[in-house]
């Protein structure tokens, strides 16, 4: 039986690593994590997206270079840090609801090979809670078990599903994006938010049913 979710903790060790975003990882907690097709967001979008939230932060005094950034972001205000999310964050999962791309998710059984292997390792290496295949995008909330970092586990559930999708595409090549995004959950009460965000999904981006894979955990596990 793996343990229940557990929350950031100012308290624990953390370690922070940045490339285009930034990655919190700390032993046994909960994620919020999006991963992406490769040809989910065009890189004048992507390059955009990225100049405004260094100007976000800049505007703020915060150096948008700097590891600890999001670090900074959390000691401003709370209307501040707010305003963040409601701009610069949810900009960022709009345009993967834009749905860009081929979408090739949009098939079932290619969703499908997603949800199996997101349920492969479950109770094992993980939690896993409410995840959604969206025709360009996967959100999943997770809880992970001390041991196992969340940089290494979306590589390995993107190695794996991006093999069988390609296999049965009759493609080689890229099939993610490399870099996920990954936040660690505060709060129960940020947690049900996100199980909410994850469920209002589909119809934000305007997809009818069989479109979109959904999985709701039902808490009993």
């Amino acid at each position: 039986m793996v343990a229940p979710f557990e929350y950031f903790d100012l308290d624990d060790d953390l370690e922070i690593t940045q490339q285009h975003l930034p990655h919190w990882d700390q032993p046994g907690k909960t994620y919020f994590v999006t991963f992406r097709t490769a040809d989910s967001m065009p890189a004048d979008v992507l390059r955009q997206w990225h100049q405004r939230r260094r100007d976000w932060l800049s505007r703020h005094h915060i150096n948008p270079d700097r590891e600890d950034w999001e670090d900074r972001l959390a000691q401003l205000p709370e209307r501040f840090q707010r305003q963040f999310h409601e701009t610069i964050s949810r900009e960022y999962h709009r345009h993967l609801d834009d749905c860009h791309g081929e979408c090739v998710l949009r098939q079932p059984d290619l969703a499908k090979s997603v949800a199996d292997s997101l349920h492969f390792f479950d109770a094992e290496r993980y939690r896993l809670g409410d995840f959604i295949v969206m025709p360009n995008h996967v959100h999943l909330l997770v809880g992970l078990v001390p041991g196992i970092k969340i940089k290494a586990q979306c590589r390995s559930w993107k190695r794996y599903t991006a093999g069988e999708i390609n296999k049965k595409l009759g493609r080689r090549g890229r099939f993610w994006q490399v870099e996920s995004f990954d936040h660690i959950v505060r709060s129960p009460d940020q947690f049900e938010r996100l199980r909410r965000y994850i469920a209002s999904n589909p119809q934000k981006a305007g997809l009818r049913e069989g479109e979109y894979l959904l999985y709701r955990f039902d808490g009993a596990r």
